[in-house]
């Protein structure tokens, strides 16, 4: 559950009226380097808008003007405009611009949080230069080397109001926070804070140099609160810091510290704010890769299942179009075959009395013809299903089939490796196989003008799995770097073996073509399919 960040109220007199007693309450910790109102004011004009800014200077000089009166000050209307007057103004007047410039009131990266501090920067120097310059037309300063010092007190003590102040009012009114990240920064704090602060005071109890290492080690917590909770912590640990060290001098009675440590504390909070700020950046970093991951898990699941999907249509078509073969071979066979052989009995029975009539030789043609449709009949249906590997089994069919025909007609040497048992294949990955070897001898004698082809297959079990691992290569003259169009012999090839979820790949040879061809079995290694 993620918290609201505060609501400031839609009205000018009630935005003064809470801008004004914030103002005499940070007043009260005012020292020579710790100006909290100077922050208050900056992150009072940086976050509201433009059109209640009158309220809100009204409403500090109103205060000014009522701390000077308990003080006995003197309050002229010449002295009042010189002296709290410009400061404002010029704050005003710079910050304006700044928005103008697309300013904008957070420390959600590192970037943001350097143009901020840039923009305190220039602020600062812009109301400490006008400060120096009506200080020079008032009065006469008794040394430069004292107007140096008050205008770097000025300096030192602005930016750290800034920099303590703007970050928790930042945090308040612009973020959202997660509950629970908020309960977990609460129970640090009571875990590490309060201890650090107590370790605090014990140590600036005792007398030098404890003191001034009892600073330095108060600032432990600051950095476990930048890592932890990033710059929302780090803040809340510089501010809660800095105010126990004060305290602590106040309880003491030690004099106040000097310019080298509350500069000490400027550079430790502008690191801290930035390492914070670093730190938050690399946690949304790495939860966006983490949604990422999750995201990309999510959809290489549903790829998976879609190639899951696919591979089964695939292997459903093939199956299909293997059983349109069979049934197509088995009609040929028995009707256009039975048909041929009827006619060549008749040729038979006609053939005295062709002899006795002079016509010997059309008999003679009409069984050339009908050889030839024959032998073309089985050369299809060898083609639509090859009867060898029903009758010898896959090894053999291989070794000693029409394949090693084909290629010793074309002159080509024809070397055999096979091992395992076809056995652990099913059918459909049996039928492949043979298909693939000879789609790929068909190729080397139509195209390759090679002198050998080369068949090594090993079937074996990986993993509880039937695999089958199939090596084709020829001497040929290899593939042409383009490919011709309409050509769908390796395309194929490969689709047939993609739709067995298997793998294809066309290994560089020097000469020829080298094919390997991984395809997996869908039976049960310990059920023993059909014999070999």
């Amino acid at each position: 559950m993620r918290l609201k960040p505060l609501r400031l109220p839609d009205s000018g007199p009630l935005l003064a009226a809470g801008y004004l007693l914030l103002w005499l309450l940070l007043w009260l910790t005012v020292q020579p380097y710790w100006m909290l109102p100077y922050g208050l004011r900056f992150g009072a004009l940086l976050l509201t808008p433009v059109r209640y800014w009158g309220w809100l200077l009204g409403a500090e000089l109103v205060a000014t003007a009522g701390i000077s009166l308990a003080h006995g000050l003197p309050l002229g209307w010449a002295g009042f405009a010189t002296n709290e007057l410009p400061e404002p103004l010029v704050m005003a007047a710079g910050l304006w611009l700044l928005r103008r410039f697309n300013l904008h009131a957070s420390l959600h990266s590192p970037q943001e949080v350097t143009r901020l501090l840039l923009s305190v920067v220039l602020v600062v120097t812009a109301t400490t230069a006008v400060d120096a310059a009506l200080l020079a037309l008032v009065s006469t300063p008794s040394s430069p080397e004292l107007m140096v010092r008050v205008l770097g007190e000025e300096v030192l003590s602005h930016y750290l109001g800034i920099l303590l102040i703007v970050p928790l009012m930042i945090m308040l009114l612009r973020t959202r926070m997660e509950q629970r990240a908020l309960a977990s920064l609460f129970m640090d704090g009571l875990l590490v804070m309060l201890p650090s602060m107590t370790i605090l005071l014990v140590l600036s109890e005792q007398a030098a140099p404890q003191p001034q290492f009892a600073r330095v080690l108060s600032l432990a917590p600051v950095l476990f609160f930048a890592f932890r909770h990033g710059w929302r912590g780090a803040s809340l640990a510089m501010l809660i810091t800095s105010l126990g060290m004060t305290l602590v001098d106040q309880h003491l009675g030690h004099a106040p510290s000097n310019a080298a440590a509350y500069l000490f504390l400027a550079v430790a909070g502008t690191g801290a704010l930035m390492l914070g700020s670093a730190t938050d950046a690399l946690r949304r970093s790495s939860e966006r890769v983490a949604e990422q991951n999750v995201y990309l898990g999510a959809v290489n699941r549903r790829l998976d299942q879609l190639a899951h999907q696919l591979r089964d249509a695939a292997r459903g078509n093939l199956q299909a179009d293997e059983n349109q073969r069979r049934h197509l071979a088995a009609e040929l066979h028995d009707e256009l075959g039975q048909n041929i052989t009827a006619i060549q009995t008749h040729v038979k029975l006609a053939q005295a009395r062709l002899h006795q009539a002079g016509m010997e030789d059309i008999s003679t043609s009409i069984n050339t013809i009908l050889a030839h449709m024959r032998r073309a009949l089985h050369r299809l249906l060898d083609d639509l299903r090859p009867a060898v590997l029903d009758e010898f089994g896959l090894l053999r069919a291989l070794d000693e089939g029409p394949i090693r025909d084909l290629l010793n007609t074309a002159g080509m040497t024809y070397h055999t490796e096979l091992h395992g048992d076809p056995r652990l294949l099913d059918d459909d990955t049996r039928t492949a196989i043979y298909r693939l070897v000879q789609e790929s001898a068909t190729n080397a004698v139509k195209h390759a003008k090679a002198s050998e082809f080369r068949l090594r297959l090993r079937i074996g079990e990986r993993q509880g799995i039937a695999v089958a691992l199939l090596d084709l290569r020829d001497d040929g003259t290899g593939l042409p770097s383009r490919l011709p169009r309409g050509g769908r012999g390796l395309q194929g090839m490969r689709d047939r073996v993609t739709s067995l979820g298997g793998q294809f790949r066309l290994r560089p040879a020097p000469a020829g073509v080298h094919l390997r061809i991984l395809l997996r079995g869908n039976n049960n290694p310990s059920e023993m399919g059909r014999q070999n």
